[in-house]
């Protein structure tokens, strides 16, 4: 359905578009009026250690040089002591009465705490600033003195920030009216094009029933507006925004799930939803296990969200919570659009020629943050958004720049070329694409597999070789004993040419063997952190996109952090899907029938297996572009599998039909 077509249905259905439009912008102005704006001020706070344990700087005594590591612990009692019910009472009765945070300061590794009141009085959220600064430090002292402590090895508390004055926070405001808005305009749109969904039906019907008159040729309109969209054009748009925005960029209202490129992808699912209701197009048969598997990740996360709901959570995991729906839709919509609005195979093969492509591009911009020692994306700025990452810089391991590109961490530059990396090198391979430049062949597989290792991380390693595993053995000989040959060289061609990267890396994984990466121990001492959350929720979680690390702290493993959103139901909704597209790869292989389509399978099935083993190492969908990417693999996998099993039933078709002729065949009777 090409725009202009969409543009008819809404001029037709005014009278849906324009009285819901009104109401939506009556219900925001109503909003506007009523909805007070919130004032939040914030003090800060830090443990000083006691006379008898540390010494005071000698230069004018500074007390804050003594705030060390040592205090984290006190700094992590006191935390959870302010947060009581107890202590939320004895405030209240002291005038307390908005809501209040206490935490750990960003960005901060000493026991600096950063306390904030948020309400609608500007001068009464400065006077419960002062109020629970004072608190925090008598609370303190209350610890402390039902332990017993000597009075020589009391620790104190100094205020570093005074209560500020409070900035108004009008940004829950305007998400308010903008999600009435919003709603009311989408309601619209899809009642309207439900309503011509079944207008166009019964015509139908109705011209079946009558006979057919000839009618003159009509002229179709020429222009923009009137050019036929496909699912190929809006995923071209979405992998150009993903690719070359950087992942970190996004809209305020709505955090990390707010890309350029999730937005975009959101109006590609209101475009199917038209054209599916319009009577345009039908889901493309044999695609439906893909849409099925998406539909256990919904439940998953809808039981996730309403046990978010059932439980006291703050406003922020709520906020959380929100999004997290925002970014189920995202993935909805790329899977819907790969697999479901599919119709031609060629314009698939198309769209998995221009994903490996652009990610070529965005492989060779890795190589110029490690050479330059830089990071390119930093000097992106785009009006309008801002950086959903704090504080993200070049990143260093031992004498080398990790590489990002346009993501937003060095870990999801190395799993999203690690998951399309197969893809890469079946193109290169295939024979349809011989005629092309050896350049234009395999250009994209050196520029995708000689950034790998450029990241410096285990999980890039551990991803070329499951691709190597995968892909290598199933080949033929000739072309196995080449491939070995090459990797061997690549490595004395790295070692040569970027001396120290191989050592670096091999230390990595002798580090990790021996126990002795302190990286890897970070993330192991957190996973018995998050038992206690798990114990809370075992089931459902505490709500999808609600562990976030401002309010907790980082897994580094997508199936803890799996298991404290969404519970043992997400754990499995989540292996379903791993499980999916190791399913489409295995299928594709076992019914294709050209060795094009049989390399095809095994890139799949390696693309699936790189996601399900790199989500233990980081939490990959927690990053839009690598779960992006992800998720528009595994559509196209449902996609491509659906068009193997309709080509095989095909060429099984004319020989059932002969087989069930010979039958019918008089068959002769030997007379005696």
């Amino acid at each position: 359905m090409s725009i202009g077509e969409i543009w008819a249905i809404l001029r037709r259905r005014w009278y849906f578009m324009v009285p819901f439009t009104v109401l939506s912008l009556l219900g925001g102005a109503y909003l506007y009026e009523t909805v007070p704006v919130s004032y939040q001020s914030q003090s800060s706070v830090a443990l000083l250690d006691s006379s008898a344990v540390a010494r005071l700087a000698p230069t004018f005594g500074n007390p804050i040089s003594n705030a060390g590591g040592s205090l984290i612990v006190t700094a992590d009692v006191l935390i959870r002591t302010l947060e009581s019910s107890d202590a939320a009472k004895e405030l209240h009765s002291r005038g307390v009465t908005d809501p209040y945070t206490t935490g750990f300061a960003p960005d901060s590794e000493s026991p600096l705490l950063v306390l904030s009141v948020t309400g609608t009085d500007r001068a009464k959220v400065l006077k419960e600033t002062d109020i629970l600064t004072a608190f925090a430090g008598e609370q303190l002292d209350a610890l402390q003195a039902a332990a017993k402590v000597p009075s020589a090895y009391l620790v104190q508390t100094a205020p570093v920030v005074l209560p500020q004055t409070p900035v108004a926070e009008s940004k829950n405001r305007y998400q308010g009216i903008a999600a009435v808005v919003i709603l009311g305009v989408v309601s619209a749109f899809l009642l309207s094009i439900l309503v011509e969904g079944v207008t166009v039906v019964r015509r139908r019907r109705n011209a079946a029933a009558r006979p057919r008159q000839a009618r003159a040729p009509t002229r179709e309109r020429v222009g923009w507006l009137n050019r036929r969209v496909d699912a190929t054009a809006i995923l071209t748009v979405y992998l150009a925004l993903a690719f070359f925005i950087p992942s970190n960029l996004a809209l305020p209202a709505l955090g990390g799930v707010g890309t350029p490129a999730n937005v975009f992808a959101l109006l590609g699912l209101l475009w199917y939803l038209a054209t599916w209701l319009g009577g345009r197009i039908l889901p493309a048969p044999g695609t439906r296990f893909v849409r099925v598997s998406m539909c256990v990740l919904g439940t998953a996360v809808l039981m996730a969200y309403i046990a978010d709901a059932m439980r006291e959570s703050s406003h922020q995991e709520v906020l959380g919570a929100d999004r997290g729906l925002i970014g189920y839709l995202v993935w909805v919509s790329l899977v819907v659009l790969t697999s479901a609005a599919m119709q031609e195979r060629g314009r698939l093969d198309v769209l998995m020629r221009r994903v490996v492509v652009l990610a070529s591009v965005v492989a060779a911009i890795g190589f110029y943050d490690f050479f330059a020692a830089t990071n390119i994306a930093d000097s992106i700025h785009i009006p309008g958004l801002q950086t959903s990452v704090a504080q993200v810089s070049a990143m260093d391991r031992g004498a080398f720049t990790r590489p990002r590109a346009t993501t937003a961490q060095p870990l999801e530059f190395a799993g999203m070329l690690a998951i399309l990396l197969p893809f890469a090198i079946q193109q290169a391979f295939d024979p349809v694409r011989r005629h092309r430049h050896v350049l234009r062949r395999w250009a994209p597989v050196v520029l995708m597999g000689g950034a790998l290792p450029l990241s410096v991380s285990r999980t890039s390693i551990i991803g070329l070789l499951l691709v190597a595993l995968v892909m290598v053995p199933r080949w033929k000989p000739a072309r196995r004993w080449a491939a070995i040959g090459v990797m061997t060289a690549s490595v004395a061609v790295f070692k040569v040419l970027v001396p120290g990267l191989i050592g670096t890396i091999t230390a990595l994984f002798a580090s990790f063997l021996s126990n002795s990466d302190s990286s890897t121990q970070a993330r192991t001492v957190k996973y018995s952190a998050i038992v206690p959350y798990l114990k809370e929720h075992p089931l459902f979680g505490r709500g999808f996109g609600t562990f976030t690390p401002d309010l907790y702290f980082f897994t580094d493993n997508q199936y803890m952090l799996t298991l404290a959103e969404m519970g043992v139901l997400g754990l499995v909704a989540l292996l379903v899907l791993f499980i999916t597209g190791i399913h489409h790869g295995g299928a594709i292989r076992r019914l294709a029938r050209t060795e094009s389509d049989r390399e095809l399978g095994q890139a799949f099935f390696a693309s699936s297996l790189v996601a399900l083993v790199s989500s233990a190492t980081f939490d990959s969908l927690s990053f839009p572009m690598f779960a992006g990417m992800f998720f528009l693999v595994l559509g196209a996998g449902g996609s491509y599998l659906g068009f193997v099993r309709r080509e095989a039933a095909a060429a099984a078709a004319p020989a059932v039909a002969r087989k069930v002729s010979e039958d019918r065949l008089p068959q002769l009777v030997e007379s005696r």
